[in-house]
């Protein structure tokens, strides 16, 4: 970080220990508080609506909505938590103390490696739809996606509850303002294979073979019905969207991977992560805008979201019976 030899100190009555206040032009500062602000409070509202709609309407009560419902509660904890705590970045001055700081890092963490592991569940609950269809209702049932979803949040709690500095933070700082980590050499190999290689394999391999089967499928019924037109049946229906699903969120998993990848590639892998670094921020901003799309994606490919945003703003789910309003 680019100080100012005779610039002012974060905490001008610890002159020994305070760090310097870095070089910033007023304007360009004033534009990021503004933009970086902008997309938090989108982030949450969005988010927000998502989670409100799968809550609420009974007909979105199915086992791939739950995946989406755990994805958006990450989302919005990033958009309502971790986004508000980065922009304090922006001033050069880190001002919470050395646990906040810990925990703030903590937090992040646990947000973004349970994002990856939703993204795995996600492509698995996609390929059985897809490559098992018949199977589908046994194997995938609300309760086993529950299961999943909880697993996920509890191996991002306690993996990067063995990371180090959430014990001793203040260890990492040069000085007083400071919130940093340290991340080695073992620690960042194993967090890229255990929260990105690993992931992005699996997802890759299983939405390589679900768009395989999928046009396999979508060449199959327009024969199907070219030649037997009176045989459209529900099955046929059910596969489209089965199909239109998978593209949909096949989507989401690209947006997401497009977002991790400079971080992942560049921050975790280095020896040094420092969030006031305009590189680093960068990266890492654009991982935490992957959390905006996500919600701006469902908007986009998903009539029953834009619907049930419709009753959203309108106060109608306060109505009587709402949770049976027809969404689909």
């Amino acid at each position: 970080m680019e100080t100012l030899e005779g610039g002012e100190f974060c905490f001008p009555q610890l002159l020994n220990i305070s760090c310097r206040k870095p070089v910033q032009h007023h304007a360009e500062t004033v534009f990021l508080y503004i933009l970086l602000s902008s997309i938090s409070l989108l982030t949450v509202t969005l988010n927000l609506l998502v989670v409100i709609s799968i809550s609420h309407f009974r007909q979105l009560h199915t086992s791939t909505n739950l995946l989406l419902l755990s994805l958006a509660v990450s989302d919005f904890l990033v958009g309502f938590v971790l986004m508000p705590i980065q922009i304090l970045f922006i001033g050069g001055c880190w001002v919470l103390g050395s646990f906040v700081c810990g925990l703030f890092y903590y937090a992040s963490f646990i947000l973004t490696s349970a994002s990856v592991g939703n993204m795995v569940l996600i492509s698995v609950d996609r390929y059985v739809a897809i490559c098992d269809p018949l199977q589908y209702p046994t194997k995938v049932t609300p309760r086993r996606v529950r299961v999943c979803v909880c697993l996920c949040w509890a191996f991002s709690v306690f993996y990067n509850g063995l990371i180090d500095f959430l014990k001793y933070p203040e260890k990492y700082s040069s000085c007083y303002g400071e919130c940093l980590v340290v991340v080695n050499s073992p620690e960042a190999a194993v967090d890229l294979v255990v929260t990105f290689l690993g992931p992005f394999l699996i997802i890759t391999v299983l939405y390589m073979r679900v768009f395989v089967v999928a046009v396999t499928q979508a060449r199959a019924m327009r024969s199907r019905v070219a030649s037997v037109p009176q045989q459209r049946s529900g099955t046929v229906i059910a596969k489209k969207s089965e199909l239109k699903a998978a593209r949909t969120l096949g989507v989401v998993v690209l947006a997401f991977l497009l977002c991790s990848c400079p971080y992942y590639c560049f921050t975790v892998a280095a020896d040094y992560n420092l969030p006031g670094s305009s590189t680093g921020a960068a990266e890492l901003w654009l991982l935490y805008f992957n959390s905006c799309l996500n919600p701006v994606i469902y908007a986009l490919c998903y009539p029953w979201f834009r619907r049930s945003i419709k009753h959203i703003l309108t106060l109608q789910i306060l109505q009587p019976g709402s949770r049976e309003a027809n969404i689909l």
